[in-house]
């Protein structure tokens, strides 16, 4: 049995006291927890900052001991020399030995001396001149601009370190040197050795009291170790060299030799001890002797006082749970015993019995239910009467309800138009069987799905601007757009909308109706043709008949006005008249002729008509009307290229009688085999009632679809139109 389902039978008292008892134990807990972690990062802080301070000022100890004995002990050879060159000076002056010979004797003794394990003592003189060296080719040579030299000059006494580098050496030395100076051979005699190599020189008796006399702890120490395992300075291990012992662990020495400062916590056993214990070591490093400095201390020695706290804090929580038992037992029979009373007038209230009422003993919460239980049983008697009643009125409702949906549903399903509804995130929620045999989809493979492959990706725009209809609130008029059927086949439809709702006007989705024009569309295209041969016809028969008739009379009119002469003043002018008048009929003849018919009248094509019909216009209408082409412009197919005219013919149209223009373009661009052609205007643009209702625009349409064009109109207020037309050069248009 899981524990939450065991907790959720127990009984209230059992309840309480394990929350009590649980909560109690896990605040203690918490706040023991919380104590111990603070407390134990405060004294590992603590620790941390005592060790990483003393390791510090023991570093800077060490350093400064160290400098000092290697400065006492360069002085003090430096001292003693110039004591034995005073003794050779003072043999010289005996007559004992010759100046030359006291010279090369205090030499020999001077170069005899090595310091440490390879410094040597030299002498150079005031002018930085080389008088005594252990490597005679330096013998005799200036090295007077060295900074330390020109420093042994100005002082002639004391401590200078340095860089040298040696012959054959690659790179200088740090390097260290006392200078003492003898004034009777004007000699100045330096006593040098390379720092790395100072710790053969240090006497570490002079600080390994100071460095053992830092305790931490009861039995932390500091120690000091060089690189190779020998501890310098160490309290136990003095002397012994920590690799050639496999009893000692050497992987500590390892890590800090490798890390060269840090903090480490190991494992270590010292002499006497019966077994290994934690240990923090706080690290760093003298490189100029490649010494290993450390400050250490045992964390069980730190960390006792936390045990002291941790065993209190046990006491608490077993002297809380000794006392919370029978306090718990006590409050929850308070509680309990009133509750077994209400459970079993709710028993009774469950069979039927809604009269029960339970006595009222206390003013606290229990008595509060016991009132509120009264009160919901009075209620609960009284809507039980209600309800019986509104049953039996919602069933009569449910039934009307359901006759009312048979009936809508009846009508759906024998509607000759398809028909889908939609939910308000576009999923289908019903077809009728007219949408499955116009469209082929059947309700149970489109139930809950969206029918987005059911609309081309060329229709999209206009579906889009539906679905904003609809999900408005509002229902939209019939649009024509083509949909895919289930087998790939494209059908013109015409669509219209609108939305249902609930009983509170809340929108619940969309029902569609599709109507199959293609038929109609097929028909109105044949219209379109046959429009376009009868004007083609009457436009030839103009220009083939009518106008030769004319420009016949208009030839026997100019023969009558010869005859005449000016003997018939008055009759001339008249035959004139009429010859000129003939003359303007004919040329409105060809215009019409031309307008009728304007790519096969035109031997030169749609470029020579679209620039005949800007001419046309600017005569006609009196407005500027520019007609702009780059690149050839061929249209192949003779139906196309009229109905290519006929939108340009419409929008320049548009332009003068609803734009009101005066300024028109016609541009046309041939790129590959894509034509586009823009007629903008600087009118006032398209009225609002023109955009969705004129005649003219809907067939600027049709014809751009009847030749799989795209046709794109944008109209801003005060600020003209544009209407771009773009199509691929079509070869035969399907018929």
């Amino acid at each position: 049995m899981r524990p939450i389902h065991f907790y959720r039978n127990l009984r209230i008292r059992y309840k309480l006291l394990f929350s009590y008892a649980s909560g109690f134990i896990l605040i203690i807990a918490l706040v023991g927890f919380t104590t111990y972690s603070i407390l134990h990062d405060t004294v590992e802080a603590n620790i941390e900052s005592e060790l990483k301070n003393s390791t510090s000022a023991l570093l800077n100890m060490v350093r400064t001991a160290v400098s000092v004995s290697i400065k006492n002990h360069l002085r003090a050879v430096a001292e003693k020399n110039l004591e034995m060159v005073q003794y050779f000076y003072t043999q010289y002056q005996k007559g004992i030995m010759s100046e030359a010979q006291a010279r090369q004797a205090a030499a020999e003794i001077l170069l005899s001396q090595k310091i440490g394990t390879t410094g040597y003592i030299a002498v150079v003189d005031s002018n930085g001149v080389l008088v005594v060296h252990p490597k005679e080719e330096w013998v005799g040579k200036n090295i007077s601009k060295r900074k330390f030299v020109q420093k042994m000059i100005s002082r002639k006494e004391g401590y200078i370190e340095y860089d040298w580098k040696n012959p054959g050496e690659a790179h200088p030395r740090p390097k260290a040197l006392y200078v003492t100076y003898f004034k009777q051979w004007d000699w100045l005699i330096n006593v040098s050795s390379y720092r790395r190599e100072f710790s053969t020189l240090v006497n570490v008796n002079d600080f390994r009291e100071s460095v053992l006399s830092l305790k931490f702890g009861k039995t932390g120490y500091s120690f000091v170790v060089d690189k190779a395992g020998n501890f310098i300075i160490h309290p136990l291990l003095q002397g012994m060299n920590i690799f050639k012992n496999k009893d000692i662990p050497q992987d500590p020495l390892n890590t800090m030799l490798k890390q060269k400062s840090g903090k480490l916590v190991y494992f270590w056993q010292n002499p006497g001890e019966d077994k290994p214990r934690e240990k923090l070591v706080i690290f760093n490093y003298l490189p100029e002797y490649e010494w290993i400095v450390a400050s250490s201390s045992y964390l069980d020695e730190f960390y006792s006082p936390l045990d002291t706290v941790s065993n209190a804090l046990m006491f608490t929580v077993i002297t809380a749970l000794i006392l919370i038992l029978p306090i718990t037992f006590l409050v929850s029979r308070s509680i309990t015993n009133p509750l077994r009373e209400l459970i079993h007038q709710l028993n009774k209230g469950a069979a039927g019995d809604l009269s029960v009422r339970v006595h009222r003993k206390s003013q606290d919460e229990i008595g509060q239910l016991a009132l509120f239980f009264n009160l919901f049983m009075e209620k609960l008697e009284t809507y039980n009467k209600h309800l019986e009643a509104e049953i039996a009125d919602r069933k009569k409702i449910e039934e009307a309800l359901r006759v009312s949906e048979e009936k809508y549903r009846s009508v759906m399903e024998n509607a000759p138009d398809p028909i889908i509804v939609y939910d308000m995130d576009g999923r289908v929620t019903y077809l009728n069987p007219a949408f499955t045999n116009v469209f082929g989809w059947q309700l149970e493979e489109c139930l809950g799905k969206r029918m987005e492959n059911f609309v081309p990706d060329e229709n999209w725009e206009e579906t889009r601007q539906g679905l904003e209809i609809i999900a408005a609130g509002k229902p939209f008029s019939s649009i024509e757009t083509r949909r895919f059927t289930k087998d790939g086949k494209l059908l013109d439809v015409s669509v219209r909308g609108s939305v249902y709702r609930d009983r509170n006007g809340k929108l619940l989705g969309s029902v569609i109706i599709h109507r199959d024009v293609t038929d109609l569309k097929r028909l109105e295209k044949e219209v379109m043709d046959i429009g376009d041969k009868e004007r083609q016809k009457i436009g030839q028969d103009l220009h083939d008949d009518l106008c030769p008739h004319l420009i016949g009379i208009e030839g026997l009119a100019t023969v009558l006005k010869r005859k005449i002469g000016n003997s018939h003043g008055e009759m001339a002018a008249l035959c004139e008249m009429i010859v000129a008048h003939l003359k303007e009929a004919i040329s409105k003849t060809r215009r019409m002729a031309r307008g009728l018919c304007p790519v096969y009248l035109v031997d030169h094509g749609l470029a020579s008509s679209l620039n005949e019909l800007s001419r046309n216009t600017e005569t006609v209408f009196g407005v500027t009307c520019e007609f702009k082409t780059t690149g050839p412009l061929v249209v192949k197919d003779n139906i196309a290229a009229t109905h290519v005219f006929r939108i340009v013919q419409e929008a320049v149209h548009n332009a003068v009688k609803h734009g009101r223009a005066d300024q028109i373009t016609i541009e046309s661009t041939t790129q590959n085999d894509r034509i586009t052609i823009r007629v903008s205007d600087n009118g006032i643009g398209i009225p609002k009632e023109l955009e969705t209702d004129g005649m003219g625009l809907r067939i600027m349409r049709f014809r751009a679809k009847m030749i799989n064009a795209a046709l794109d109109i944008r109209s801003r207020e005060n600020q003209g139109t544009s209407v771009h037309l773009s199509l691929e050069n079509p070869g035969e248009i399907e018929r």
